[in-house]
């Protein structure tokens, strides 16, 4: 992925979450390595784990009550 507005350890941290949400090993080890070499720390990398875990906790508690958007988190989509 090229240059952004985003650091590439950000980045990284996208991909693995988003491959834990995916349940990919591969995905999951080959960008918690390149995150590793990008500096991302071993306490880094438990309070990531721990973040990701409670949004997904926490996803599932709010998506099995069905409870509803509160208007004042709602994000309206741009053009």
């Amino acid at each position: 992925m090229g240059p952004g507005t985003l650091d590439p350890l950000t980045k990284e941290l996208v991909y693995i979450a988003v491959s834990i949400a995916n349940g990919c090993p591969y995905c999951i080890h080959s960008h918690t390595a390149a995150a590793r070499a990008k500096g991302l720390t071993e306490a880094q990398h438990g309070e990531f784990l721990a973040v990701v875990g409670m949004a997904n906790q926490t996803n599932a508690l709010v998506n099995g009550m069905q409870i509803p958007v509160d208007p004042a988190f709602r994000v309206e989509e741009g053009p």
